[in-house]
C-alpha cells in the first residue's frame, strides 16, 4: 500500500512539466511551445535509454523496486509510456490541448486510481469512470472553457482510456499511453470539425 501511494505521488509529479511549462510563459523565460516539445523530447527519449538500458544490461536500482510493479520488472515500464505519451500531445497538439491532457494522466490517473477496488476487469467500475470524467472536465476547463463540448470530448477520452482495458494479443495497452493522445484527438476533433 505505501508503494501503491509512492507511485501514485510519482505520477502525480508530471504535473511540474506543465506548472513549468505555465511559469516559464507567465515569466516570459523563453520557454516557447517549440522548445518545450524539444525538452519533452529529450526527457522521452532519455526514459528510453534508461528504460533499454535496466531492460537489457541490467540497471538494478532501489527505485525500480518501489515505484514498478511486478509485472514490470521485464518489460518497458508505465513511466516510460508516460514520459512517452506526454511528449507525443505535446509534440501534435497546440497548448490548449496538450497540457490539459497531459494533466489528466498525471492527476486525474492517480485519482481513479485512488477510487478504484483495483480489481482486474475489462471495463472499471460505474465510480471509476465517473470520477475520471469529472476530475479530466474540471483540469480541462481552463484551457477550453470557450469549447465546452471540447473539455467534454477530452473527459470522454481520458476516461475511455482510463477506464476500458485494450489487449492486442497478450500485451494489454497500458493507459499510461492511452490517456493523453486519447484525451488530445477527441479535443481535437471537436475543436477541428464540430461548429461552434
Amino acid at each position: 500500500m505505501a508503494d501503491e501511494l509512492k507511485r501514485r505521488l510519482v505520477h502525480s509529479s508530471g504535473a511540474g512539466l506543465v506548472a513549468l511549462y505555465l511559469l516559464a510563459a507567465y515569466l516570459d523565460l523563453g520557454l516557447t511551445w517549440e522548445r518545450f516539445g524539444v525538452l519533452m523530447t529529450v526527457l522521452a527519449v532519455g526514459t528510453i535509454a534508461l528504460e533499454f538500458v535496466r531492460l537489457n544490461v541490467g540497471l538494478d536500482l532501489w527505485i525500480y523496486e518501489k515505484l514498478t510493479r511486478d509485472y514490470e520488472q521485464d518489460q518497458f515500464a508505465g513511466y516510460g509510456y508516460y514520459m512517452v505519451s506526454m511528449t507525443i500531445v505535446v509534440l501534435l497538439f497546440p497548448e490548449e490541448i496538450a497540457l490539459p491532457a497531459m494533466l489528466m494522466l498525471a492527476i486525474g490517473d492517480p485519482i481513479s486510481g485512488a477510487v478504484s477496488d483495483n480489481t482486474l476487469r475489462r471495463v472499471k467500475s460505474t465510480k471509476v469512470l465517473v470520477t475520471m470524467f469529472v476530475v479530466s472536465a474540471i483540469i480541462a476547463a481552463p484551457f477550453l472553457y470557450e469549447t465546452p463540448l471540447a473539455v467534454l470530448a477530452a473527459a470522454l477520452g481520458a476516461t475511455i482510456a482510463d477506464g476500458v482495458k485494450v489487449q492486442i494479443g497478450d500485451f494489454i495497452v497500458d493507459d499510461n499511453l492511452t490517456i493523453p493522445i486519447y484525451a488530445g484527438v477527441l479535443a481535437w476533433v471537436v475543436l477541428e470539425f464540430v461548429p461552434v
